[in-house]
């Protein structure tokens, strides 16, 4: 009787000489810088004196920063402006640019420029246009007998100056977004509509709007996020300035940290930072996924 051939054992592939060199990399760039800065924001410690554990001290204090707090509204402020603007014009440009007009596609790619450009470039090239005397902004004003603005000069208008340079370098992203929303829809709803004799505005708000309603909460989320922690335009623009009247959140730490060298006092309001970004991407996310089972 012929003996029952062999079966040698096969072994399952290892993936895990794939993954580990991608956990080392993600411990040692990012879980770690913030293990360290949570246990930091539990100490006391500025440059030249001795490190000393204070527990919640730094928190405490942080509750009772009026300045943390005025960071805070500045930055909420900046936040909104920076998306509401944005939001609103790319969503008008997508509409334009979604209709079949001319140079279509050389204008479009005009449009999209501003995203190109690198943050202090851009804001070295609007301080100068903001500059109240040999500013070209003042003088397009004067040629509609509109009166010189102090723009990043004045603390009244230095946040609404800002979030204009932020709308005109992020609108064409918000554009693109709802465009991508725009090419995917059918064309089968609008033909009925026009069957019924709907007009454009009742297209508009019945039909397209709740389709595209994914997409620009998706670029809500986007530019929510960039906008709450953006730095480089207002540090290179007014440094937060004047005075402490565009003085955001991101800038508050980096003073606390790197110019008053309070390590500790920095880390802890990098933690309440980072949390506040946490908080408002999950509710970002909520109303993503609310839109989403509406449409």
């Amino acid at each position: 009787m012929p003996a029952a051939p062999a079966f040698k054992e096969t072994r399952r592939p290892g993936y895990w000489p794939f993954i580990v060199p991608a956990l080392v990399v993600v411990g040692a760039v990012i879980v770690f810088p913030w293990v360290f800065t949570v246990w930091m924001s539990g100490n006391e410690w500025l440059i030249g004196s001795p490190q000393r554990f204070v527990g919640l001290a730094n928190y405490i204090r942080l509750a009772g920063d009026a300045r943390f707090w005025e960071s805070m509204g500045h930055t909420l402020t900046y936040t909104v402006l920076s998306v509401v603007a944005p939001l609103v014009l790319g969503t008008i440009a997508a509409l334009v640019f979604d209709s079949k007009m001319p140079m279509r596609g050389l204008l479009r790619g005009i449009f999209v420029m501003p995203m190109m450009a690198t943050p202090v470039a851009i804001a070295l090239v609007w301080t100068m246009m903001f500059h109240p005397q040999l500013g070209v902004l003042n003088y397009l004003l004067s040629l509609v007998h509109i009166p010189p603005q102090a723009w990043i000069f004045d603390q009244g208008t230095v946040i609404p100056s800002l979030v204009l340079v932020e709308t005109w370098q992020w609108t064409p992203l918000i554009m693109l977004i709802v465009l991508g929303g725009l090419a995917s829809m059918p064309r089968e709803p609008f033909e009925s509509a026009a069957m019924d004799g709907a007009n454009g505005w009742q297209k508009f708000r019945y039909i397209t709007l709740p389709m595209i309603l994914p997409f620009m909460m998706i670029a809500v989320i986007i530019r929510s996020i960039d906008a709450l922690k953006s730095f480089d335009i207002i540090y290179a623009m007014t440094q937060g300035g004047p005075g402490t009247a565009s003085e955001t959140i991101n800038l508050y730490l980096y003073n606390v940290a790197f110019s008053y060298y309070d390590i500790g006092y920095g880390s802890a309001i990098a933690v309440v930072f980072f949390l506040i970004i946490i908080l408002m991407s999950l509710m970002l996310l909520h109303l993503r996924q609310r839109a989403k089972w509406n449409v």
